[in-house]
């Protein structure tokens, strides 16, 4: 599938069709042994430069199959206790018909450039074990768990990734 990721405002129309999509899956699926999910939307206000950007995947004919943000969150401690400048990818989603097709790639290059350009020394980001292929697919691109950084309820791994 051909895809065009554009990064966008977050309160475009699209956009709330994917995220109420993801949120909707991710209630669906959520693993019962650990509880209810915690159904928060991060404020599109939180995904405009200089602080972050939200990108969408369009495929040839124009239909949103993707989407993520970027948002600035409070600095850490890098490597030697350098300031480690750090932005944090929320809401990666790709539809079902977009699946297996690089979408959620190309999407996350477009978030990680934009972070570079930011000014970001690392991206981080939450996940749930049980999302496998996204835990791999973010292993792939040289992302490595890292104690919890927030107390996202719905999250079982963590993940930090340098920017190089």
């Amino acid at each position: 599938m051909s895809v065009e990721v554009r990064t966008v405002p977050a309160d475009l129309p699209e956009v709330d069709v994917l995220l109420d999509a993801y949120l909707d899956e991710r209630e669906a699926t959520f693993p019962s042994a650990q509880g209810a999910y915690s159904r928060k939307r991060t404020p599109a206000a939180e995904f405009t430069p200089p602080n972050g950007v939200f990108a969408v995947a369009y495929d040839a004919d124009g239909t949103a199959v993707g989407c993520g943000g970027l948002r600035r969150i409070a600095d850490g401690t890098g490597d030697e206790g350098a300031v480690d400048v750090r932005f944090e990818v929320k809401h990666v989603f790709v539809t079902p018909a977009g699946r297996g097709q690089g979408v959620a790639t190309a999407v996350m290059d477009v978030l990680e450039r934009a972070g570079a350009g930011l000014g970001a020394t690392s991206i981080v980001l939450d996940t749930n074990d049980s999302l496998v292929a996204a835990g791999a697919m973010y292993r792939g691109r040289g992302y490595r768990r890292v104690e919890p950084f927030n107390a996202n309820p719905n999250a079982t791994a963590w993940y930090r990734k340098p920017v190089a």
